[in-house]
């Protein structure tokens, strides 16, 4: 048995700022992808994962909701017969690993699910976002249900607000020196203790402001900026963006981090940005010249996903 595939996926803008309501666009990253297969005999990795389903078929089978009903018994035999979610997508990177899980098991095993070929209005997206937070919870306390849905759409999603998204239409690549990258950092990081620092942060009135004033215009900003094509504004916001988030999300960006996202900002060669939660996993970057940013960062592994 092997299921479709489903992708990895950057939010490009928008990290913490969606929780709170502004806006974010992610876009799926084909160079990661998992499936569902079965093997006889569970070693390694596989038996991990294995295992990993019987606790979320548990998680499932009590979760009492009206917005989506699994075909439990399948999905148990399944699990016992051998069955493990195969991925390449990096865990506790930040794009997205339990995201493409959850869409595998939401696309073999829900009753009456909204299909990709379907006409998908805001409701039936905003049904699958619930859905896919729900199923999503089990990994990490508390999901927005965007991975998922990302992973399973494998289309640009632009999120206005908590009760609003679309299909995103974004820019097609160029063959230009510009660029959007991961740099890995090395380091695994844990969503939840990060978003946790946040919302304790969030109790903080001026650090509220900066969020509202700041980096939620800013986010909006860069957005707008990326899906007009508006390279020229795009830079200038994006360095902006890191100059905030250095400023305002330093327990999010692994010590070793700190000097290099500086030099990004000084030299204007790259920009820094946080790919999802941060502490650890991998850093967004942007430049305008991506074989200068490649040799600044010659000591670093870097990873292309975008071209202008």
């Amino acid at each position: 048995m092997k299921g479709p595939l489903f992708y990895a996926k950057i939010l490009l803008f928008g990290e913490y700022g969606i929780i709170k309501d502004s806006k974010g666009l992610a876009i799926p990253y084909n160079s990661y992808k998992g499936a569902l297969k079965s093997v006889s005999n569970l070693t390694g990795e596989a038996k991990k994962s294995n295992e990993n389903l019987s606790r979320l078929y548990e998680y499932l089978k009590n979760l009492h909701t009206d917005l989506v009903s699994f075909d439990l018994v399948t999905f148990k035999e399944d699990i016992d017969s051998g069955m493990y979610f195969d991925s390449s997508i990096p865990q506790g990177y930040g794009v997205g690993s339990s995201g493409a899980l959850v869409a595998s098991i939401y696309d073999k095993y829900a009753y009456d699910k909204i299909t990709i070929l379907e006409n998908l209005t805001r409701e039936k997206l905003l049904n699958l976002k619930s859905i896919f937070s729900l199923m999503e919870s089990f990994f990490h306390g508390k999901s927005s249900g965007l991975d998922p849905l990302n992973s399973y759409l494998s289309l640009p999603i632009l999120i206005n607000s908590k009760d609003n998204l679309e299909p995103a239409g974004i820019p097609s690549q160029k063959e230009g020196k510009g660029a959007v990258f991961l740099l890995d950092s090395e380091q695994i990081g844990e969503t939840e203790p990060m978003v946790n620092i946040f919302m304790n942060k969030m109790k903080n009135e001026g650090f509220r402001t900066m969020i509202s004033e700041e980096f939620s215009k800013t986010t909006d900003a860069c957005i707008e900026d990326f899906l007009s094509g508006n390279l020229k504004s795009l830079f200038g916001n994006v360095k902006s963006l890191s100059k905030v988030v250095l400023k305002n999300f330093k327990p999010m960006i692994p010590d070793a981090f700190h000097k290099v996202w500086e030099k990004g900002i000084n030299s204007n060669e790259y920009y820094l940005k946080l790919c999802g939660s941060g502490g650890g996993g991998y850093i967004l970057g942007f430049t305008e010249d991506y074989p200068k940013a490649q040799e600044s960062l010659k000591d670093y592994k870097l990873e292309l996903v975008y071209r202008f």
